[in-house]
C-alpha cells in the first residue's frame, strides 16, 4: 500500500484514522476496561500523530506505543492520586450545627453592616483586597495613584475595625 503524502510530509490522516481507530480502540478497551478512557486515549494518540511526519509503515507501531504510554501515564497518575488521598485523613462532614450556622450568619450580617457604613471607596478597596486585586488594579478601579493604595487600605481597615467594634459593643449592650 502506497502512502499519500500531505503538505506536512505525513501520511493521509483520514484514511489512517478510519483504518486504525477501530483496532486501536479495541486494544485500549481491553487494556483499560473502560470504553470512555479507551476513546479518550485513542483520540489523544491520533491528535499527537498529527504532529508527526512518519511513513505509513511506521504509523501503526508508533500509534500503539503512544497509546500504551498514555495508559501507563494515566495509571501512574491514578496510583499517585490514590496514595496522596490515602495519606490525607478525611472525616465525613455532616451539615453544620444550627448554632454554628446562626453564628456564621450573624457574623456575615455584622460585616455587611460595617461595610455599608464605610465610604464607597473604602468599601471597594476592602472588597477588592479580599478578592486578591493588585495595588495597581485597585488604583485604576478607584482612580488614585498606585503608590497611595497602601495608605488608603490601611485607613480603610482601621475605619472598618472601628465600625465593626462599635457594632459589637452596641449588640452586646442590647443583650
Amino acid at each position: 500500500m502506497k502512502s499519500r503524502a500531505t503538505r506536512r510530509g505525513a501520511v493521509d490522516f483520514e484514511s489512517l484514522y478510519e483504518r486504525l481507530y477501530p483496532s486501536l480502540f479495541r486494544y485500549l478497551y481491553r487494556l483499560t476496561g473502560d470504553g470512555d478512557v479507551a476513546d479518550d486515549i485513542a483520540q489523544e494518540s491520533f491528535t499527537r500523530l498529527l504532529r508527526q511526519t512518519l511513513t505509513e509503515p511506521e504509523v501503526r507501531p508508533w500509534l500503539f506505543t503512544v497509546a500504551t504510554n498514555l495508559v501507563r501515564d494515566g495509571a501512574r497518575k491514578t496510583v499517585r492520586r490514590e496514595r496522596i488521598l490515602a495519606s490525607i485523613r478525611i472525616e465525613p462532614m455532616g451539615p453544620p450545627a444550627p448554632d454554628v450556622v446562626a453564628e456564621r450568619n450573624e457574623t456575615i450580617a455584622q460585616v455587611r453592616a460595617a461595610l455599608a457604613r464605610l465610604s464607597d471607596r473604602d468599601r471597594r478597596l476592602l472588597l477588592m483586597r479580599g478578592e486578591g486585586f493588585s495595588y495597581k488594579e485597585m488604583a485604576e478601579a478607584v482612580g488614585v495613584a498606585p503608590a497611595s493604595i497602601g495608605t488608603l487600605l490601611a485607613r480603610a481597615l482601621r475605619r472598618f475595625a472601628s465600625v465593626y467594634r462599635q457594632q459589637g459593643v452596641a449588640n452586646e449592650s442590647r443583650r
